[in-house]
């Protein structure tokens, strides 16, 4: 297979960013054993990157989550379905951008899987061995022939390298690329992951609330993947919230090569599995972070941290509670110390609650690694003395922390959401248009 260098796209950081994310640029992304390619299709009517594909020169195990969405997206349904028998003869994803692929019928199933067939035949790779994802518009038919033509010319352009490059042609309100990487030490060999995501709007707990695909050089099986990505994404992408709404396309997809030199991962219980998960869970975690920073219309991001619950469900539902409610979140975009929507909404949770027992806390800063002073807002219920002009300035800040304690047990959970400002009504009031 033939690789060339295409083209570099300068960034244009325009919406919340940390320095880690803007130090991202600077990595290396490569995983042995896989190349990636993003172009311009036509897809777009602005000529903007729209194919990405991630191909791998070995086949691999795969593992998926996709939406619960009662809407699926012909590609959601193509996915499920080549997951279901051929989870282990995987060689790569191609992925559009500027159409969603859903809500399309008959006609959309047999573009997916057009899709998929065109992929294999341009790798040279067996049938039933490529995924497909799409996102964009709703309800719109795949222009396919603008696909299929597109694909010799993203097989072309595959290198090691090529990483930033797929991230942008996923890209569709996001202003920016998401991808990130990491290396983890299994067995004293070093295995590699990088992931990249998009997703800005439509973002909320269910699954995965956007698309992503994640690979990895390690050896392990295929059903400890599966368990590896599900336990990931649980502590991940089902922990954000922009907006409350899920796609119909939402999917997180992971591939893995078994390239590196580590003995095969098989019990759940080794060293190798759990330092698997946990820098799974980080790099789904950077990703997941990423698309809250990049929301449509986002001004500031928001941890909220639930302690002392009865169960880690119970604290899952009141910090998701908060994380979604309209009202917490003009009150972040306003800098409005407004706790008292924090307490209502966690009074609707379902949650177990004493009011009595609650404490509230709130800090801030400009980024995660600088944060003022944390200030109690509540002691057991009842609002403490302190000054507005304290809670207002960490309200004002770009990166706020609330941490709510019940009180009542040991459960736990950690969401991260976002402000809901006018930009938000801007861009979803004209999205089609």
């Amino acid at each position: 297979m033939a690789f060339f260098v295409g083209e570099f796209y300068a960034t244009d950081d325009v919406s919340l960013s940390t320095t880690k994310e803007r130090n991202q640029m600077d990595q290396d992304y490569t995983v042995p054993g896989f190349d990636a390619a993003g172009i311009a299709a036509g897809i777009k009517k602005n000529g903007a990157p729209d194919l990405a594909l991630i191909a791998s020169r070995v086949s691999c195990r795969a593992a998926a989550t996709f939406t619960k969405n009662k809407f699926p997206a012909a590609p959601v349904l193509y996915d499920r379905q080549l997951l279901s028998f051929n989870p282990t003869g995987i060689h790569g994803v191609i992925v559009n951008s500027g159409n969603a692929n859903a809500c399309t019928g008959v006609e959309g199933m047999a573009n997916a899987k057009r899709m998929a067939e065109a992929v294999e035949a341009a790798l040279g790779a067996n049938d039933n061995s490529a995924f497909v994802m799409s996102t964009g518009v709703i309800g719109v038919q795949l222009p396919i022939d603008k696909v299929t033509a597109g694909v010799p010319n993203v097989v072309a352009a595959l290198r090691p390298d090529g990483w930033e490059d797929a991230a942008r042609a996923i890209m569709t309100t996001d202003t920016r690329p998401k991808l990130f990487t990491r290396t983890a030490t299994i067995e004293g060999q070093p295995v590699r992951f990088t992931g990249i995501s998009k997703g800005a709007g439509m973002i909320h707990p269910d699954m995965a609330t956007m698309l992503s695909t994640i690979v990895t050089d390690a050896a392990i099986t295929q059903p400890l993947l599966q368990q590896a990505l599900t336990a990931a994404v649980n502590k991940s992408f089902n922990r954000i919230s922009i907006d409350g709404d899920t796609s119909t396309n939402d999917t997180v997809l992971l591939l893995a090569n078994g390239m590196a030199e580590n003995s095969e991962i098989a019990e759940v219980g080794s060293d190798g599995y759990h330092e698997f998960v946990k820098v799974l869970t980080m790099i789904c975690t950077d990703l997941a972070q990423a698309v809250v920073r990049d929301g449509e219309g986002v001004t500031k991001f928001v941890t909220i941290q639930v302690n002392g619950a009865l169960s880690d469900a119970d604290a899952h539902l009141a910090a998701n509670t908060i994380a979604v409610s309209p009202l917490v979140k003009t009150a972040f975009f306003g800098s409005d110390a407004n706790w008292g929507r924090f307490v209502m909404a966690v009074g609707r949770s379902g949650a177990e609650v004493q009011p009595e027992k609650c404490d509230i806390y709130v800090n801030g800063g400009p980024d995660e690694l600088e944060r003022m002073d944390e200030l109690q807002l509540v002691a057991a219920g009842t609002p403490l003395q302190y000054a507005e002009a304290d809670a207002m300035e960490r309200f004002g800040q770009p990166e706020i922390d609330v941490r709510i304690e019940l009180n009542l047990g040991q459960g736990n959970a950690t969401v991260w959401t976002c402000d809901l400002s006018y930009d938000y009504v801007k861009i979803n009031g004209d999205y089609r248009t």
